[in-house]
């Protein structure tokens, strides 16, 4: 193939593993407002084959823009099937943005959608999501009694572990969603999730089974969230099953305190 070709190739080989951004002099700050319009800029400078232009705002910064533009959950979820700034996008079949009831006042967030979630476009609908159903349905929270979703809501190939930037790209339609909902409590499923929205490195089983009073944008006043395992891992560790039941009643009583 020629030079040209191969660069082609090369770049799009990047863009399947989430490198979608040039490195430049100086560091990018990704709290900053854009300095064009959603619609005039290209999602990335490598996905449009220019040369790296600092007027062009980041991904994380056309994300935020365009979250903060939605007035509904609907109009969010539309803003997401059209957000072309997280390669995820190309390799999944379906967005699955969330599930449930946003009614309620109970949100549960976990990491990322699976095979039969991708297929379906809807969360926790696999082994796990089956896993999770029993296991509130035992505290007697029916799937109308919660809406759940995830931190990216497209599935990454073949189940890897999501990047950094993935995340980061994906966590203001997150931040979004929960400001659109205003949940009184939030379950955090998993350490992805967990990391996500608590910060921090430590791991899940560091944080789990800890009220935090979380700050989200968007939101007046921190919102009291709960990690727990994903059900995932319940179904490879049978016997954190003890701990991960223990968090479901700190959740129960938690939530009858608030009624």
């Amino acid at each position: 193939m020629d030079a040209r070709t191969a660069l082609i190739e090369a770049l799009r080989w990047q863009l399947f593993w989430g490198a979608d951004e040039a490195i430049a002099e100086a560091a990018v700050d990704r709290f900053a407002a854009p300095s064009l319009p959603a619609s005039a800029a290209p999602a990335s400078p490598v996905r449009a084959l220019l040369p790296m232009d600092r007027t062009i705002p980041a991904p994380q910064a056309r994300a935020v823009a365009i979250a903060a533009a939605a007035g509904t959950l609907d109009q969010l979820r539309q803003a997401l099937a059209a957000f072309d700034g997280c390669p995820l996008s190309e390799t999944a079949t379906n967005l699955v943005f969330n599930d449930g009831n946003p009614e309620t006042g109970l949100m549960l967030i976990g990491e990322a959608p699976g095979a039969e979630e991708d297929r379906l476009g809807k969360p926790f609908v696999g082994p796990s999501g089956q896993l999770l159903d029993r296991m509130l349905a035992s505290i007697g929270f029916a799937r109308d009694r919660y809406l759940i979703t995830n931190v990216l809501p497209w599935r990454p190939p073949g189940n890897r572990s999501p990047t950094d930037a993935e995340v980061a790209v994906c966590l203001p339609f997150l931040h979004r969603q929960i400001a659109l909902v205003r949940p009184r409590l939030v379950l955090l499923l998993g350490g992805l999730a967990a990391k996500a929205l608590l910060g921090g490195n430590a791991g899940i089983t560091r944080v789990r089974g800890v009220w935090r009073a979380v700050e989200v944008p968007g939101v007046e006043g921190p919102i009291p969230m709960l990690a727990t395992y994903h059900p995932a891992y319940l179904l490879r560790s049978p016997g954190a099953k003890r701990q991960a039941w223990a968090d479901l009643i700190a959740l129960r009583r938690k939530w009858d305190s608030l009624h």
